[in-house]
């Protein structure tokens, strides 16, 4: 233990070149010093084992590296100079999950438990530190480490990173006006396979590929003094450099290109390419979703749902956030569900009838996560001198086939038979109008539970006006019926989160769910249906949970701060269910969306504690307005 004065200021300024005691006084650094001694551990010795019992000392390394590894599992955290361990135990008062081992030659300062708890009370940095920060700390860590083991050799990026960040080069241009042989020369000097249009002041007009090569040039027969303004693709996608990777990737998916520009103020920055996105066990997102447009056969699609669900769980081993997750699984199998429609039509008479495919549920709120089923309908138009029975027995067959062949990629039927192929949700869009308006005047639990799954409803397929008109029709309804909208929020405060006053949570006290949580019903819920309640008030166009409280709080005069706090507890809340049914997956057990909560680490106890603290602020915003 350091007692020498010059010693402890020594051993205090190389503390302070690293997070958290970089933000300490120097005085709680200097109590810190003192209390610190010096451990050696030679190359492959463990450091501390889950075997050990509850943890007693906290390590932070002075010198070498030590590995984290889990039971049956390689390496998955790499801890450097001046990072430390175990906090999660430390702070839950019991065993280390993982064993640490020093990958070379290492020197550890060690503090006692009963210090470090001592100094958690002492230093408000260090407190936040541990109970606040660790959480993303030690998520970036974990994914940094897990990407060079999914990757080998592969630098990866976070989606959460602004596209701004990965542009690499500045973007090689040419003007409208230029022959298609001095661009192709320019391609092949820069050693590029894309080039952009510009204008004078560098804002952008189009794009040329090498794909556009063959399609617009070599096959055409293009004389090689043609302008590029004629060989362009023109009015390119564009987002600003303070966007986000993944939404680069969901633009990418959505239009099957493998280009997206950068522009700031009009003019070009930069240009991001799949290649800078992604690179996940060769499944990228762009390959992935041409596959699913040139699929020809069901079974060529019944790969890609499984190259969907694997590229989920790569995502979900990098620690890729809940909502960029369950924004690109939901695209993803939006592009398959269109597919199979239009596979199925190509022979079938029926679809040359207007009709729309609708999405409810979770995937019309564009939140699926790795385990999901079928809920769809659709809506169709008759005409006024059209019974609509005929033309519902006209469209049936085509939905079960559509129905089925879902299944048969991995998207079980619904064993509520919420689903197009049932009469009950194939109807005309008069039909949609008239049950919606029953049930927004009976406001029975039925038609209550029916409206929290029907009203989430989003065009998948077809004539999108139909769902746009009654989407529509439905603002206005639920606006002029104060009492459904009163009703739904009395029903949505039954479903109360989880939180116990002797015990953290409340768990199922018998059963095969004996000590568990629902996360899905118990932990999302709560949000999801307050948001639908406060769009409806509103007439907000969205139907996704987080987009739903965005345009409602302005309206709803709820402050930014405390929407984006429900949203951040939701999405918490969610990343623990993908998480759960990744580790599922990953062992062959069926995905579910229930956790054991007194096995979760100490640290995501308490995040998970403060998420279900907000359910219940929300359902008091909810039970205020609504007088519930």
């Amino acid at each position: 233990m350091p007692t020498d004065t010059a010693l402890v200021a020594a051993t205090a300024d190389l503390l302070s070149r690293h997070a958290p005691f970089d933000r300490m006084q120097a005085d709680h650094l200097a109590w810190l010093a003192e209390r610190l001694a010096l451990g050696y551990y030679a190359k492959g010795e463990a450091v501390l084992a889950p075997e050990q019992g509850e943890a007693r000392t906290f390590y932070i390394i002075k010198q070498g590296i030590v590995r984290g590894e889990r039971e049956g599992e390689a390496a998955w955290l790499e801890l450097h100079e001046g990072e430390c361990f175990p906090i999660g135990a430390l702070l839950s008062r019991r065993a280390a999950i993982s064993h640490f081992r020093a990958e070379t030659d290492v020197f550890c300062y060690e503090l006692p438990a009963a210090d470090f708890h001592g100094l958690l009370e002492l230093s408000p940095p260090f407190h936040a530190f541990c109970t606040l920060r660790l959480a993303d700390l030690l998520a970036r860590s974990q994914r940094q480490t897990q990407a060079r083991y999914l990757s080998a050799a592969t630098e990866q990026q976070s989606l959460e990173s602004s596209l701004g960040s990965l542009i690499r080069r500045d973007p090689v241009t040419c003007g409208p006006d230029t022959p298609l042989h001095q661009a192709l020369k320019t391609m092949r000097e820069q050693g590029i396979g894309s080039i952009v249009v510009t204008e004078a002041d560098a804002r952008p007009l189009g794009i040329f590929t090498v794909r556009d090569l063959i399609g617009r040039v070599i096959l055409a027969n293009t004389p090689l003094d043609t302008p590029m303004r004629a060989l362009m693709s023109p009015n390119p996608v564009a987002l600003p450099p303070g966007a986000h990777a993944f939404e680069a990737a969901l633009a990418m998916a959505k239009h099957g290109f493998r280009h997206v520009l950068v522009v700031d103020d009009g003019r070009l920055a930069g240009m991001i390419s799949e290649k800078d996105l992604f690179s996940l066990q060769r499944i990228g997102v762009t390959q992935l979703s041409s596959a699913i447009r040139a699929a020809t056969e069901l079974g060529q699609l019944q790969q890609a749902a499984e190259d969907i669900r694997q590229l989920g769980h790569n995502m979900m081993a990098q620690g890729v956030g809940a909502e960029q997750l369950t924004l690109l699984l939901s695209t993803l199998n939006d592009l398959l569900t269109q597919r199979v429609i239009e596979l199925e039509c190509a022979a079938n008479a029926a679809c040359r009838r207007g009709f729309c495919w609708l999405a409810f549920g979770s995937e019309g709120r564009l939140e699926q996560t790795l385990a999901t089923d079928q809920d769809n309908g659709i809506v169709f138009v008759a005409q006024a001198n059209e019974d609509p029975d005929s033309v519902r027995a006209e469209v049936l067959d085509l939905a079960e086939r559509i129905n089925r062949a879902l299944d048969a990629c991995g998207f079980p039927l619904c064993r509520g038979g919420i689903m197009a192929m049932n009469p009950k949700w194939c109807l005309s869009l008069d039909e949609w109008k008239g049950l919606f308006a029953r049930w927004i005047d009976a406001g029975d639990p039925e038609a209550l539970l029916n409206a929290s799954i029907f009203f989430d409803f989003r065009p998948l397929h077809g004539e999108a006006r139909l769902a746009d008109e009654l989407r529509q029709w439905l603002a206005a309804k639920a606006a002029a019926t104060p009492r459904f909208l009163h009703q739904m929020a009395a029903n949505a405060l039954r479903n109360r989160p989880p939180l116990g006053l002797v015990r953290d949570f409340v768990t199922e006290s018998g059963g095969e769910h004996a000590d568990t949580l629902d996360l899905k019903l118990n932990g999302a819920t709560p949000f999801v249906d307050a948001a639908r309640v406060f769009a409806l008030a509103v007439g907000g166009p969205g139907t996704g949970t987080a987009q739903r409280l965005r345009q409602a709080g302005p309206k709803l005069n709820i402050p930014p701060p405390e929407i984006e706090a429900w949203i951040a507890a939701f999405y918490f809340i969610q990343s623990l269910r993908l998480r759960r049914q990744h580790e599922e997956s990953e062992s062959g057990q069926a995905m579910d969306n229930r956790i054991y909560p007194d096995r979760l680490n100490g640290l995501d106890r308490r995040i998970l504690k403060e998420a279900f603290r907000q359910a219940r602020k929300i359902q008091a915003r909810l039970a205020l307005d609504y007088q519930a």
